[in-house]
């Protein structure tokens, strides 16, 4: 091989590890406002906001606990991605919020998502936090108890930063391995 293509082959896999790499998800840094709410962590029953999560890439996912396929796949991708970030999981929290907390009691919810992975809590709120949370990261969700209970949500699943910036959204959590890499790099830019 000679030395100009050999030259070429370099450049263009140096391309891949620069700056301007493209992300996995959806990059919506500056289009969605900062991680903000008031919760209660279905773990030990405390009153959490955002500040909480400082510190952390923080990961934003609404659904319930009844969820027959779309929030357990979720979930379980999310673990398997906080797998493959080894130590730094630990600088990674989940926060399951539920969409049903009149089904998804503080016990119910604990050891759902104590199931998946220990950095994921799972967060109940008051109708009011609940819809304020929906509204201020323009995700759709509702609960219908008659004719039949019913509950629909988003799919969609926003990662912060660890100064609370939403940075990513993705519909599909199902490339876990360009998602550990997407989060490997929020957690190098808080370095």
């Amino acid at each position: 091989m000679n030395k100009a293509v050999l030259l070429a082959f370099l450049l263009v896999g140096l391309a891949g590890c620069g700056p301007n790499k493209p992300w996995h998800a959806t990059d919506i840094t500056g289009a969605m406002p900062r991680l903000e709410f008031a919760m209660t962590r279905a773990g030990d029953g405390a009153a959490v906001t955002a500040n909480d999560y400082r510190g952390h890439v923080t990961i934003l996912y609404f659904g319930y606990t009844n969820c027959p396929d779309i929030c357990p796949t979720t979930l379980a991708n999310l673990a398997d991605m906080l797998r493959q970030l080894g130590r730094d999981a630990d600088r990674v929290r989940v926060v399951f919020v539920t969409v049903d907390p009149n089904r998804d009691t503080p016990p119910i919810l604990k050891k759902y998502v104590a199931a998946f992975a220990p950095q994921i809590d799972g967060l109940r709120g008051g109708d009011n936090a609940l819809a304020a949370l929906g509204r201020r990261y323009r995700v759709a969700y509702s609960v219908k108890t008659q004719p039949k209970y019913e509950v629909m949500h988003s799919t969609a699943v926003f990662f912060f930063d660890a100064s609370g910036r939403a940075r990513l959204v993705t519909l599909s959590t199902d490339d876990t391995a360009g998602l550990a890499d997407d989060v490997k790099r929020l957690l190098r830019q808080s370095d």
